[in-house]
């Protein structure tokens, strides 16, 4: 007899150009676009396989469900599991890890060229009219900047912040790493590990690629802003709650820094009025870093591996 397999919110992975059919052939499979709080249970009864990306399944939930042998998380972060609640009762969790790496540093350096060449101020200027009715062959908008020679503080050191690293020297910049497990990686010997402060303080812009923990909640804050030079940029790709908000805006609306690119926020989808969104010189990305094609590609492929290899008896990317 086929496993129930359901998927709580499977349109962020999948709008419609990918296929859910090598997970669906592993059982009977139902997929659900989005699933509401109060509508979890009654569409994951009877499921011995849950796959969720957003969706949360806390303690209460799961308490609720016991057919449940096996979550799998749609995405690398775990938090919307209880995973004490999880243990307890057996059931394995899996995610996906490593799949969006290239995706997520290529939002860094799109932010960052962007700061840099101002592309699209440029551009909307010479096809709304500005460029032909000017008398110079040229004309700038703002101070052009170039990447090379800059230096880019990471804050974190996993696969994404590594491969940051490397199209980062690639461009010429120098690489300053501040991390709780310094490693030498092969290929990035010219990067150099510094404290936070200095990491803060030495940066011409600071990105972000750590994990969600206490002692990373709110790494951006008041202190920390007072840190960098008024001309450094700030590039969050990572957990919004890195971001005290509110600071970070006051600290760009004050000119204290000279601007911030932002793919994640503390609450997705932010509430109207959010002070980052009218922020000066922020540049805010609805949480797209993941989303490219080639990266959905991969997880979808990675998260059916997880649930063949489950249904095996050989759980893999378990994280419980």
């Amino acid at each position: 007899m086929q496993k129930k397999i359901v998927v709580l919110d499977g349109y962020t992975l999948n709008p419609g150009d990918l296929s859910w059919d090598e997970i669906g052939g592993l059982g009977e499979l139902a997929v659900y676009d989005r699933t509401a709080y109060e509508e979890i249970v009654s569409r994951a009864a009877g499921a011995e396989l849950v796959l969720t990306n957003k969706t949360p399944l806390p303690a209460e939930v799961i308490r609720q469900l016991p057919s449940l042998r096996y979550i799998g998380v749609l995405a690398t972060g775990y938090n919307i599991i209880d995973l004490n609640e999880a243990a307890a009762r057996e059931i394995v969790v899996a995610n996906v890890p490593d799949y969006g790496n290239a995706s997520v540093a290529q939002l860094v350096f799109a932010f960052l060229l962007e700061f840099a060449s101002r592309v699209g101020v440029h551009s909307d200027a010479a096809r709304g009219g500005r460029w032909a009715a000017g008398p110079d062959f040229t004309f700038t908008l703002s101070p052009l900047r170039e990447l090379a020679g800059k230096t880019l503080a990471l804050i974190g050191f996993g696969s994404i912040g590594r491969q940051v690293a490397r199209i980062a020297l690639a461009f010429g910049m120098k690489v300053i790493v501040h991390t709780r497990t310094p490693k030498d990686v092969a290929g990035l010997e010219a990067v150099r590990f510094v404290t936070k402060e200095d990491a803060f303080r030495e940066a011409d812009i600071v990105s972000l690629h750590c994990p969600l923990t206490p002692d990373t909640q709110g790494i951006v804050n008041r202190d920390t802003l007072a840190l960098m030079k008024r001309d450094a940029l700030l590039v969050n790709t990572a957990r919004g709650a890195h971001v005290v908000e509110q600071e970070l805006a006051d600290a760009l609306n004050e000119g204290r820094i000279a601007g911030a690119g932002l793919d994640v926020l503390v609450a997705e989808p932010p509430a109207p009025g959010h002070p980052l969104l009218a922020a000066a010189n922020c540049l805010v990305t609805p949480h797209i870093g993941w989303a490219t094609v080639e990266a959905r590609r991969r997880l979808m492929a990675i998260a059916a591996n997880n649930v063949r290899s489950f249904l095996r008896g050989n759980a893999v990317n378990r994280v419980n």
